[in-house]
This record gives C-alpha cells, sequence and structure tokens, in this order.
C-alpha cells in the first residue's frame, strides 16, 4: 500500500474526531457528575482507579485477540457497539456500586477503540506514515470545540445532559466506523512467535520504559496544572488560557508532523521531547511570572505533540505485520493506561506533602530519567 486515498483519509480524521469529541465531554464533565450526585471523593476516587487498571489490561486482550484472528474491524465495530450500548445504563442509576459495575464494563469496550484506531490509521497511510499528525489532529481541534461548546451548554442545562450527549456521541461515532477501509489479513500462523519476540525485544522494554516516565511526569500537568496556577494567583480566565495555548501549539505540530520526521528522526525527536520535558516542569516549579508560563504552554507541542506521534511511529517500526494492533494496544496500556495512573497517583500524594512547585521539579526529574533510559539504549545499539 503506497498511499490512503482521500476516503480512507477523510474516515479516519472522523473516527479522531468523535473520539476525541466525546472526550471533550466526558472527561471535563463526567468527575464533576459524579460529585453532584453527591458521590465522596473516596467513590469519585475508585471509579477513576477502576477506569486506569481496565485501560492498562483491556487494550491488551483484544489487541492481541485482533492480530491473532484476523479480526481487527470485527473487534472494532463490537467494542464500539457495546460501549455505547453499556453508556445507556448511566441514564437509568445514580446508585454508586451500580455505576461502578457500569464504568467497568464500559471501559473494557471503550478503552481499546483508540489502539485500533491508531494501528488503522498507520496501515491505511502506508509509507505516507509520516503525515499521521494531520490526520491525529482532528482529535485535538474536535476536543477544543467540545470543551468549549459544553462550557456554554452547562451554563444553560443540568449536567447530567452529558449522559445523552456522550450516548449520541459514541452512537454516531460506531455508525462511522463501520465504513473504516478493511485491512486485508495476511497469513497469521506465527502470530504468538511474533508477539513473544515483541514483548521480549529490548528496543521495545528500553523504549516503552522511557515513554512510561514521559507519562507519569505529565501526570503532574494534567492533574495539577489548574490548581498550580489557582495557588499562585491566577483567575479561571488565565487557566483557561494557558490550556488553550497548549492545544493550539499542539495542533501546529500536528499538522506539520509530515516535514517533521522527513526532516528528523525519530529517535531525535524523542530525545529532544524528554529535554524539552525536563526545561518545561522546571520552568513551571521555578517561576510565577506569566510571561513565562505561557511560554512553557508552547511547549506542548513538544512534550505531547511530538512525542506521541514519534511514539506512533516508533513502535510501528519495531512490530512486524503480525503484531501491529498489539504494538499499538501495549504503547497505550504502558503509557497513557499504567503511566498516568501512576502519574496520577505519585502526584496526588506529592502535592499533599510538599505542594505544586514540588511537584513539578519532580516531575522534570522523571523526564530526564525516561531520557537517560532511552538515550542510553540509543547509543547501546550504535556499538
Amino acid at each position: 500500500m503506497n498511499k490512503a486515498p482521500v476516503s480512507g483519509k477523510a474516515i479516519l480524521a472522523s473516527q479522531y474526531f468523535l473520539y476525541f469529541g466525546v472526550m471533550g465531554i466526558f472527561l471535563p464533565y463526567f468527575n464533576l457528575y459524579c460529585y453532584k450526585l453527591g458521590f465522596t471523593g473516596f467513590q469519585i476516587g475508585v471509579l477513576s482507579s477502576a477506569r486506569s487498571v481496565v485501560m492498562v489490561l483491556s487494550p491488551l486482550l483484544f489487541g492481541a485477540l485482533a492480530d491473532r484472528f484476523h479480526a481487527r474491524k470485527l473487534i472494532y465495530l463490537a467494542c464500539h457497539f457495546l460501549s455505547a450500548t453499556i453508556w445507556s445504563l448511566y441514564l437509568f442509576t445514580s446508585d454508586f456500586w451500580m455505576m461502578l459495575i457500569v464504568t467497568v464494563c464500559y471501559t473494557v469496550f471503550y478503552s481499546p477503540i483508540i489502539s485500533f484506531l491508531e494501528a488503522f490509521t498507520i496501515d491505511i497511510l502506508g509509507n505516507r506514515k509520516e503525515s499521521y499528525g494531520r490526520i491525529r489532529v482532528w482529535g485535538t481541534v474536535a476536543f477544543i470545540v467540545m470543551v468549549f461548546l459544553l462550557g456554554k451548554i452547562l451554563d444553560i442545562y443540568p449536567i447530567r445532559i452529558i449522559l445523552p450527549l456522550i450516548l449520541a456521541g459514541s452512537a454516531i461515532h460506531a455508525l462511522f466506523a463501520i465504513k473504516i477501509p478493511e485491512i486485508k489479513p495476511k497469513d497469521n500462523k506465527t502470530f504468538l512467535r511474533e508477539a513473544w519476540e515483541l514483548l521480549k525485544k529490548r528496543q521495545v522494554i528500553f523504549f516503552l520504559s522511557s515513554a512510561f516516565l514521559m507519562l507519569v511526569s505529565h501526570g503532574a500537568y494534567y492533574g495539577f496544572f489548574s490548581i498550580h496556577l489557582e495557588n499562585i494567583g491566577y483567575g479561571r480566565t488565565f487557566i483557561g488560557a494557558a490550556w488553550a495555548i497548549a492545544s493550539i501549539a499542539e495542533i501546529l505540530v500536528m499538522i506539520n508532523s509530515d516535514r517533521i520526521f522527513k526532516r528528523f528522526s525519530t529517535d531525535n525527536v524523542i530525545i529532544f521531547a524528554f529535554i524539552t520535558a525536563v526545561a518545561r516542569w522546571l520552568t513551571l516549579s521555578a517561576v510565577k511570572s506569566p510571561a513565562l508560563i505561557l511560554l512553557s504552554q508552547t511547549l506542548h507541542a513538544v512534550t505531547y505533540g511530538a512525542f506521541h506521534v514519534s511514539s506512533i511511529l516508533y513502535i510501528d517500526s519495531m512490530t512486524s505485520d503480525e503484531t501491529k494492533t498489539l504494538g499499538q494496544s501495549l504503547n497505550n496500556s504502558v503509557t497513557y493506561g499504567l503511566g498516568l495512573m501512576v502519574g496520577f497517583f505519585a502526584s496526588g500524594w506529592l502535592y499533599g506533602k510538599a505542594g505544586s512547585p514540588a511537584l513539578f521539579a519532580f516531575s522534570s526529574l522523571i523526564s530526564l530519567a525516561g531520557g537517560i533510559i532511552f538515550m542510553v539504549y540509543k547509543n547501546m545499539r550504535c556499538l
């Protein structure tokens, strides 16, 4: 496959747009909905933790099944329709234990979707993999639009409206998923051997170890950045502007991903991302200047945008044709599943002990450790 057809790219873009559009409703507002139901902080934490644990395990299971039985599209569609159906159960309960059961079941089927979509995208793009960011950018656009629109909608309607909105978005997403191009399966009699080779490959272990630490370092940002800004005296307008600048910077990198990766190797982009992360978190830990804080937010283009695209391409380069879905699922589970889960827990503990400046200083050390691991292995390969 040399080049993805325009229709294939449009379907992929719509999948990212709808996935992150739903996330733009869920991530900022679902915990707030639970709080309005009267759940305690502990109960909300249990729901979040349950999601995190399932997000580590479920993509690995379904990714392996998809590659072993040549069933990527079938499982992708099943996950879509089952997760949308299970989500509808939230409409009929406000009991904590029932919501915990629904949350676990929903996450089992919803969490693999993004890694499957990454695998579809890389396969369909063929030898134009460097243009992945131009497809993925529609997810970021959708997330920004939905966060903004929901803020306005919730000024008029009660927060419970997020339930039917997410259900509608998930249903539309599932219907559009039917049109995703089918990838012709190859003979896969060697899947178990190829999967084992992938899991024990030193390059995979070193990369995932470093990527895990990069996402751990981002736990402080996603969990406590807004709180940090409020603690040092900034209002909601400034906080919103800071988040918006990060998203805009991310979009610019995604749009130009093909140019970036034609000029620089994925190895060098990853190393630069780690160096940038160290500088970014140190800046947040040490300064209170509005100009420097906003300037540091532009670095999100590198620490998230460029690093994410690099990770997708790097994992793809290490996986055989028989393990493409498993490879992206493994990356997603270790980083956005396990990495962020550990990052959130560690950040919550450290914030309570030492405050947000120390928290971001710690994040800089974590990202430094990740960069060292990656560079050590890169140098070992060159020997």
